[in-house]
């Protein structure tokens, strides 16, 4: 099989350069009909799966099932959905043109997550060749919403819930540490996002009213330092009642775990982490801590120049990481609380998505099909993360319905998601093929004697 998928890596890279070339970007419903067509036809060329396009009230869900009555499922989330590529000028290729260069292909969308989304379906296509049927079933569930929240998979979970079952879910992401060595997710943190909003006066008003009329940038401000302290604590009564602190056996983990702290730093051009940390307290915070982060801020004019100018209105968008067992609509409660305690009654809040954190039990028999085969493939062991400190919707569509999930894939630890020049190795994406042909074969035999 692995010499099947080298003599036909040509072909494969084609494939992803095909669908990174189509733009998907969901926030500004740019070619996603496009890119859901395209995506259901290479399911069905390539793996000859049964596939539907599953209608939601946002994008289609495409869904690709290879049922041969086997004893096990193992299904694939994906998404064909991409980020914005703004700013195009610190691109320095085509967004969508998915060159090659210095062993790398770089196009928006390539590491977020359509070079996984073709991996899998190469490791299909490879496993049928070779082997002429699948050991196991197998289901495709690619959205198209992920990067805009995944607002209407809920929806999709609750009309179509026999899709979903399955024995395992290999989960969209995943990269190699700087060392080389591939990292193995089993959880994601939850997220709850949110927008604050303050008003003032009805309309833009000359700066010399300041005098006499509140400004709402400053009341934000205010308002927002009320939040979170010096020391990273998030001071809203109540937030940290229901965080599960990790027990023996993750604190463990957390002393095997690669972070390259100096090379990030590098990287980042950053003199330190947050408080100085360094070690398994870093990673402890890093895993198994919730964040606030204020993740934009508008108000009056941040042009060039200056106009004196007293704004009628500010707002920020927050996002607050969640850790096992916090629940994103009881932040929400607690933010509300909260401002009405300090007096910020007037300041809206405005609620977007919000996602439970997830955890994959490390003795499951996908997980350790997955730790027990990487070696064969790569050459070297994995690390493990215990969860992701990134989101997704692992939650509504694993482990709220006991199904294990596990994270890997095509990425490397400079694959730039979100970020101009977004990249994978050509090497990686071959490797990934045949990592998820080998989980496959693997999987059907975990258990049996």
């Amino acid at each position: 099989m692995y010499q099947y998928i080298e003599e036909n890596k040509d072909m494969y890279i084609k494939w992803l350069q095909e669908l990174c070339r189509q733009p998907s970007v969901a926030a500004q419903n740019r070619g996603m009909k496009e890119t859901a067509d395209m995506v259901q036809k290479m399911i069905s060329e390539h793996t000859h799966a049964k596939v539907e396009l599953l209608e939601t009230s946002g994008y289609p869900v495409v869904y690709g099932e290879i049922n041969t009555g086997k004893e096990k499922t193992l299904s694939f989330y994906n998404h064909y959905d991409v980020q914005p590529e703004d700013p195009l000028d610190l691109w320095n290729s085509d967004p969508f043109g998915a060159e090659i260069r210095d062993g790398k292909i770089y196009a928006r969308g390539v590491a977020d997550n359509k070079g996984n989304l073709v991996a899998r379906l190469a490791a299909v296509h490879a496993y049928l060749n070779v082997y002429g049927e699948m050991p196991i079933n197998v289901k495709f569930i690619f959205e198209g919403e992920e990067e805009i929240g995944s607002v209407h998979l809920d929806e999709f979970k609750e009309k179509y819930p026999e899709k979903l079952k399955a024995d395992g879910c290999i989960w969209e992401f995943g990269y190699k540490n700087p060392d080389g060595r591939l990292q193995v997710s089993l959880g994601v943190k939850g997220m709850q996002y949110v927008e604050l909003r303050c008003k003032g006066a009805n309309i833009d008003l000359h700066s010399a009213n300041a005098a006499v009329i509140e400004n709402p940038a400053w009341r934000l401000v205010w308002a927002l330092q009320t939040l979170k302290n010096d020391k990273e604590e998030i001071l809203i009564e109540g937030f940290y009642d229901r965080v599960l602190k990790p027990d023996e056996a993750e604190l463990e983990l957390l002393e095997e775990m690669i972070y390259e702290e100096e090379a990030t730093l590098k990287r980042l051009d950053l003199d330190n982490f947050l408080l100085n940390l360094t070690g398994v307290p870093l990673k402890e915070k890093l895993i198994f801590q919730p964040t606030c982060t204020i993740c934009g801020i508008e108000s009056g004019y941040t042009g060039e120049g200056a106009k004196t100018v007293l704004p009628s209105e500010a707002r920020v968008k927050l996002d607050f990481r969640l850790v096992p067992n916090q629940d994103p609509a009881e932040i929400s409660k607690l933010l509300r609380n909260h401002l009405d305690k300090h007096g910020f009654e007037d300041i809206e809040i405005i609620t977007f998505t919000g996602e439970h954190p997830a955890k994959t039990d490390i003795h499951d028999p996908l997980v350790q099909t997955v730790l027990q085969n990487v070696e064969k493939v790569y050459g070297r062991p994995p690390t493990i993360n215990r969860m992701s400190p990134g989101t997704g919707p692992m939650y509504i569509l694993c482990q709220e319905l006991g199904i294990p999930a596990v994270s890997l894939g095509v990425g490397n630890d400079s694959s730039q998601n979100h970020a101009p020049n977004e990249n994978i190795k050509v090497e990686d994406y071959i490797q990934g093929i045949k990592m998820m042909a080998t989980i496959v074969h693997e999987f059907a035999h975990t258990g049996k004697d």
